[in-house]
């Protein structure tokens, strides 16, 4: 039952809310990891997250199709709208009917029966945005995709958000959206790292931000020990993939990485993502040229911190001074030699960098939570 019609409103002082977010339904797939941490975060707080989505036996995600139980129906827009997460890229993906493979009658109920005031996207890509290029990277191929996603969400919803402080739109509004766990924490323990410096993550737009943290550990490589690298396509660029997007995305370079001695290793499940941050004394942060222009974060934003490593920040230092506190921008990475002796001043003094961590963790449970984020969200429901 939706608060309206017990007489409740949301002013009335933390009455109970029901959220239905419209996303895929896969345990690994980008957001919906920061979906399931909403839902028990509003367990803990008296409100309800389902997904739209048929009810499946032994999901981690709780489904329905009862849309007038929801006070809200949260879309959590990326740039796979229509294509399964982990479907065959070198067959052209996987197609499921609808909106993240909700299906097309669900859709139409969807437009039917929640009225649009009751409706709010969440724009995690940046794509609600003019065709955007920096450095290679991009949000839309052309106009005319640009075009096509900015129609869908205007014929969807008035209110619109994205994760990032600075919205280059004027009827868009800042909401971060990911969030940060206290649960995810390890202890902050130096004594023995099998790696001087590792990064988790895959080969999407990221060759720029680490060729330079590469170069800064070349003068210093012996110091540094083993490194590497963890995900896909470091060791080739797909050629499978079209030449443009192939050189601009996938960019890599093998022959580099084995003469300065990167390990290269596949991929990992997403539970084995922070452990094995855990396993190194430095991870870089490292993000996108697209996400950095535009100042959004992302769900790996809020995991790095956690691990028990220290975090070597890629960012500006206004926006890591935003995101993680102040003293957050004493481990943005400096540029040329200072950027060398930076780091080997924390393979040598890892336990003194901790502490900055610590702050660091401090701050993104105050202010980054999901308890908080989640309240956040209520409050934009509400008006």
């Amino acid at each position: 039952m939706c608060l309206s019609e017990v007489g409740l409103s949301y002013d009335d002082g933390g009455g109970p809310v029901r959220l239905m977010f419209v996303y895929w339904r896969i345990g690994n797939a980008g957001s919906a990891q920061d979906i399931l941490q909403y839902a028990r975060a509003a367990k803990s707080l008296g409100h309800e997250v389902a997904m739209y989505a048929p009810d499946e036996p032994g999901s981690r995600f709780k489904c329905s199709l009862d849309l007038e139980s929801a006070d809200a129906v949260i879309f959590v827009f990326e740039w796979n709208l229509y294509l399964f997460p982990g479907g065959d890229k070198k067959k052209g993906g996987v197609y499921r009917d609808g909106l993240m493979g909700i299906g097309h009658l669900n859709v139409a109920k969807l437009f039917s029966r929640v009225p649009r005031s009751r409706r709010v996207i969440l724009d995690c890509d940046g794509m609600y945005n003019d065709a955007i290029q920096v450095d290679g990277d991009f949000n839309h191929v052309d106009a005319e995709a640009s075009r096509r996603r900015i129609e869908l969400c205007d014929s969807l919803s008035d209110k619109i958000f994205q994760p990032t402080y600075r919205p280059l739109r004027p009827n868009v509004r800042s909401f971060l959206f990911h969030a940060y766990d206290p649960a995810w924490e390890n202890p902050l323990e130096f004594h023995h790292k099998d790696y001087g410096l590792i990064y988790v993550g895959n080969n999407w737009f990221r060759w720029k931000a680490l060729h330079r943290v590469l170069r800064a550990i070349e003068p210093i490589r012996a110091q540094v020990g083993r490194a590497a690298l963890v995900g896909q396509d470091w060791a080739a660029m797909p050629r499978w993939v079209q030449s443009h997007l192939r050189e601009q995305a996938y960019f890599t370079d093998p022959d580099y990485l084995m003469r300065i001695r990167i390990e290269l290793r596949e991929p990992i499940p997403v539970e084995e993502v922070i452990p094995t941050m855990g396993t190194a004394v430095l991870n870089p942060v490292l993000i996108r040229p697209l996400f950095d222009h535009l100042g959004l974060v992302t769900c790996r934003t809020f995991e790095t911190p956690a691990a028990s490593t220290i975090p070597l920040f890629a960012q500006n230092a206004e926006y890591v001074g935003m995101i993680y506190g102040d003293r957050a921008t004493n481990l943005v990475l400096r540029d040329g030699k200072e950027a060398s002796e930076q780091i080997l001043d924390v393979l040598r003094r890892p336990q003194e960098y901790a502490q900055i961590v610590s702050d660091i963790r401090r701050h993104l449970a105050e202010k980054h939570s999901y308890a908080v984020r989640l309240q956040e969200l209520v409050g934009i429901v509400a008006e």
